[in-house]
């Protein structure tokens, strides 16, 4: 093969650093951008926030009455600073202080423990000063070191404690504890002794803690309410003897075997279901998250608007003074370090105006499509997928994905994610197709409405969508169902 030089002309996309910024700052949700942001103003010093306006709205009144009675207080107050204040502090002020003592110990200055709120920062101490969530075993091992026990019982009270799950319930049985206890020779423990402390333990807060199924979990909660409690008897015996006929809601054969009418039987429920099966659930280590909207959705003489949320948005601007000390014709290293910074910071700029408008019409879109939603409601929803997104805004489907992640939308309805708007499609009767998320819709209203006594099946429920035209599967309803945690026909049957 003769060897010979060949010129060709291409075109290829490099990712180059300032794409790379972009497309990471794309993906980053408003909380995400903020840290971003801080990181940025802590490692560039050409970059600095926006205040102007923020002063400007938060300004002081600069009419020439407002000067003029400034100037007035002001020499007032310099004509009227009494002498004797001065003297009476000379008189009153010990000749000699002890000398480990502070100045705050002798005089008050008016200062609290707390520290001052940042410039700005309305907000309540308490509700931005929140300490850590206490956990389960937090909270049980606190009473543990409250209550009476002795060395042996409090062995054993830490084993249980430390086998409580999430839900409050025991997860190893008393042989298991049993055996993972190593208690000291002298110390004889048995299967009686675990069993005693255990009972105790489920009085701790929550009541029922500690429980091995739900059954017990509920009797030791009605152990607990008033003798006086109506129709406590009944439920206390419902939860003894007929555990598994409630769970299989054959009322008809409860209301038989306890000779109880259906009004009576409907108040014995009542009370069962004010209790909690779950005391774990009532205490969670798990914090908030709180959802910041990137875009606002309203509507205007008739026709639906997006604007960014301004106030998630960051205000960043150029130092103009260390922008002025870069020299073209210079190259020395601080020259270079400046001109550096000045780039990065360009680039940056230009990226979070990239994003945000990118967020923008892609918001846009979104609601253009989907403004039946914002009028009727989920029944209106309709199909939608990326790519249809990507082909009205120009963009690329992965770049569609990353705009829509993480990215909400407050509208009239509620808080949305931009991906709650996408979901797939079924076909119709007639040809046309119908959005997955209408189609749960219309379950959830079909189930809503249904008799409580006769709850629809999944077969009744394809059967009553395909009457209007939406043909699905019944397997389909059955997973849209469980994504909507709608429990099956037999575990909604309830007394009318």
């Amino acid at each position: 093969m003769k060897q010979s030089i060949q010129l060709r002309l291409g075109q290829h996309l490099t990712m180059t650093p300032q794409l790379q910024q972009a497309i990471r700052l794309l993906q980053l949700s408003t909380l995400e951008l903020q840290t971003e942001v801080q990181t940025v103003l802590d490692s560039n010093l050409m970059l600095e926030q926006d205040e102007r306006e923020s002063q400007t709205e938060a300004g002081a009144d600069t009419s020439p009455e407002a000067s003029d009675k400034t100037e007035a207080n002001t020499s007032e107050a310099a004509e009227t600073t009494p002498e004797a204040e001065l003297t009476g502090t000379a008189e009153t002020m010990p000749e000699d202080l002890p000398v480990d003592s502070s100045w705050e110990d002798t005089y008050d200055t008016g200062v609290t423990s707390f520290s001052a709120p940042a410039d700005g920062d309305n907000r309540d101490f308490f509700e931005t000063h929140n300490s850590g969530a206490e956990t389960l075993h937090e909270h049980l091992s606190w009473q543990l070191d409250m209550a009476p026990f002795n060395d042996m019982d409090r062995l054993i009270a830490e084993a249980i404690v430390d086998s409580i799950n999430d839900d409050g319930y025991l997860a190893a049985s008393l042989e298991e504890l049993l055996q993972c206890l190593d208690p000291e020779p002298e110390l004889e423990i048995g299967v009686d002794e675990i069993l005693a402390v255990l009972r105790r333990i489920q009085h701790f807060d929550p009541v029922g803690v500690g429980a091995r199924e739900p059954a017990e979990c509920v009797l030791i909660q009605l152990a607990q309410l008033d003798s006086g409690t109506p129709w406590l008897r009944e439920a206390t015996r419902l939860i003894a003897e007929h555990v598994t006929l409630l769970g299989n809601r054959d009322y008809n054969q409860i209301m038989r075997r306890m000779k109880l009418s259906e009004s009576e039987l409907r108040e014995v429920l009542k009370l069962v279901q004010s209790l909690n099966p779950r005391p774990g659930s009532q205490i969670t280590d798990s914090t908030p998250q709180y959802v910041v909207p990137d875009v606002f959705v309203f509507k205007n003489k008739s026709k639906w608007q997006v604007d960014l949320n301004i106030e998630a948005t960051p205000r960043l601007r150029i130092n103009s003074h260390y922008a002025s000390l870069v020299r073209r014709a210079d190259n020395s290293d601080d020259n270079t370090y400046l001109r550096n910074h000045l780039q990065e910071a360009r680039w940056f700029l230009k990226s979070l105006q990239s994003r945000h408008e990118t967020l923008l019409k892609v918001a846009r879109c979104i609601v253009d499509r989907q403004c039946n939603f914002f009028e009727y409601g989920d029944e209106a929803m309709k199909p939608l997928v990326l790519r249809d997104i990507a082909e009205t805004v120009e963009m690329h489907e992965s770049t569609i994905s990353r705009v829509t992640t993480q990215k909400y939308m407050h509208t009239p309805r509620g808080i949305y994610e931009f991906k709650y708007f996408f979901s797939s499609h079924v076909g119709t009767a007639d040809g046309g197709e119908c959005s997955a998320t209408a189609i749960r819709a219309i379950i959830k209203k079909l189930v809503a409405a249904e008799t409580p006594t006769k709850p629809l099946s999944d077969s009744k429920i394809a059967n009553l969508l395909s009457e209007q035209g939406i043909k699905v599967a019944r397997r389909t309803i059955a997973k849209y169902r469980e994504a909507m945690a709608i429990p099956p026909s037999n575990e909604r049957k309830r007394l009318a």
